[in-house]
């Protein structure tokens, strides 16, 4: 635990990129947190909960759609603190990069669920 908090106050006061891309990362997985909760339909009896290629959309029930919050909660929470222990092994270009690429699927998820919502 001491080098958890070593970790944090040396990434604070000489990293500041981490410190941004961390803060963007809990900003973006609130909002697809919010959205998702908010577009939950338990009374609807079937909810479009994925799309293929081949197939088309493919329909289910409400519940399998828990998994956009369950997202959001992993990417904004786990992810920033994954990144401290990042840095401590591997150093500062790759905490960034790894909250640079958890940014991006956190927009990726947050478009496939906007184009579920649209078709449901």
């Amino acid at each position: 635990m001491k080098t958890f908090k070593d970790d944090l106050l040396k990434i604070y006061q000489s990293e500041r990129g981490i410190i941004i891309f961390a803060i963007l990362n809990l900003l973006l997985a609130i909002a697809l947190f919010v959205v998702s909760v908010l577009n939950l339909n338990p009374n609807a009896a079937v909810v479009k909960i994925g799309y293929g290629d081949v197939g088309g959309y493919r329909d289910g029930t409400w519940t399998s759609l828990l998994v956009f919050p369950l997202l959001a909660v992993l990417f904004g929470l786990f992810h920033p603190l994954l990144s401290v222990r990042i840095f401590h092994k591997r150093g500062g270009g790759m905490a960034k990069f790894f909250l640079v690429v958890t940014a991006m699927l956190i927009l990726g998820t947050f478009f496939v669920l906007i184009r579920l919502m649209r078709e449901g």
